[in-house]
């Protein structure tokens, strides 16, 4: 069907075997199955076609039994509040986000920077954000399969550059979400204000609450936002604690990711802390691999490898995270932004520019966007470009 739709677009769907396979040809079976569907979404044309999301919401719904029809679904806010929608068991994350974003009055235009997510409470208070829901995955039917897990489903912002914020101020939706999402990240301690910056935020936050009921309100709000902007590791999406091959094997590492940047607190066999920043410009690949269940089988094993320049020196670092296939999607949302704003910026200098000069200059800004668009064009990038494919064991992709 994806082949009458997109002709030549669609690669080949990899050949039947038509004996009894043995371990090997179901292995390379696999192998096969992965490689068609991670090339196959890759085209965003084809993956919001009605043949694509047709196909994987009745592959879900008949994998968990779970017929079509009126259910209550709650999507929970940064503050612990939640809004219930009444929905239909087969409608996806796309429509979900949708239709949340107008109960909150979010304006049509912003709902791109937002996203759904799956989010886990633990008993010692901690929060795990477990995976970003893609567009045309089943949140009813993803809860219902995570039962054990005791997930919730919420909103947050989904940009890595904290600067984009400026764009969301207008709207008075967007701006309480950034704000609920801001004050969790204070009191979680995510972000690492002085004890001057500290005293101000209390300060802002508070006349915030004294006057939620008027129009000064969002002036405030304002403020708040612009202030924590400053703040180190504003924004950034925190990884569970998991361990990492760097500098040495066997280390335990804090991650969060954000601003252009994987940082890592390292804490090295010898009990000394080493906090790293890894820049996504100097990054040229990465792949996740699933290892196979843990000894006790409680849970799948994932692993995260990047290829970085460390001093002129290309080296594979290796994060072993359940939460590997998140920690890629932001890898991919980096850099998407960084070639989005230097499409921009490229063509605010051809405009500036005089006439004469552009032709000169076409050459070289040409060049700088191949080099930045290198990230993503590389023979080993083996991302995985839909982080909810869990069911697979290993990724395969050749070329993203």
């Amino acid at each position: 069907q994806l082949r009458q739709l997109f002709g030549n677009a669609v690669p080949a769907f990899p050949p039947k075997f038509y004996l009894a396979m043995t371990k090997s040809m179901a292995d390379e079976r696999r192998s096969q199955l992965e490689q068609y569907l991670q090339n196959v979404t890759l085209d965003s044309n084809i993956t919001n076609s009605d043949v694509f999301i047709g196909f994987f919401q009745k592959l879900q719904q008949d994998t968990f039994k779970i017929p079509t029809q009126s259910a209550f679904l709650d999507v929970y806010l940064a503050d612990g509040s939640n809004i219930r929608l009444d929905i239909q068991t087969s409608d996806t994350a796309e429509r979900i986000l949708k239709v949340t974003s107008c109960k909150m009055g979010l304006a049509r235009e912003l709902i791109k920077y937002f996203s759904l997510f799956f989010f886990q409470d633990h008993d010692d208070g901690a929060l795990s954000v477990v995976k970003k829901v893609a567009d045309f995955e089943l949140p009813y039917v993803s809860l219902q399969s995570m039962k054990e897990l005791h997930c919730k489903l919420g909103i947050r912002k989904w940009y890595m550059d904290p600067s984009l914020d400026t764009l969301l101020m207008d709207c008075r939706a967007s701006l309480d979400l950034l704000y609920m999402q801001a004050i969790q990240e204070v009191k979680r301690n995510w972000v690492k204000p002085t004890e001057g910056q500290m005293q101000e935020l209390k300060f802002l936050q508070k006349k915030c609450k004294q006057s939620e009921a008027n129009r000064f309100s969002s002036v405030f709000l304002m403020q708040f936002l612009e202030l924590i902007r400053e703040m180190q590791f504003y924004g950034y999406v925190r990884l569970d604690p998991c361990i990492c091959d760097y500098p040495e094997g066997g280390c335990s590492a804090d991650i969060c990711v954000s601003n252009n940047e994987i940082n890592c607190c390292i804490k090295l066999p010898t009990n000394q802390t080493k906090e790293v920043s890894f820049k996504i410009n100097r990054l040229r690949s990465w792949q996740v691999t699933f290892l196979g269940a843990t000894k006790d089988g409680e849970e799948d094993t994932l692993e995260l490898r990047f290829e970085y320049n460390d001093s002129g020196t290309w080296q594979w670092i290796i994060l072993y995270t359940k939460q590997a296939f998140l920690l890629s999607s932001c890898l991919k949302k980096m850099i998407s932004e960084q070639m989005m704003k230097a499409a921009k910026e490229s063509q605010e200098m051809e405009i500036k520019m005089p006439e004469s000069m552009k032709n000169s200059k076409k050459a070289s800004i040409q060049q700088k966007q191949v080099i930045h668009s290198g990230f993503i064009s590389r023979k080993r990038i083996l991302v995985r470009p839909t982080e909810e494919d869990c069911v697979f064991e290993k990724i395969r992709e050749e070329d993203l």
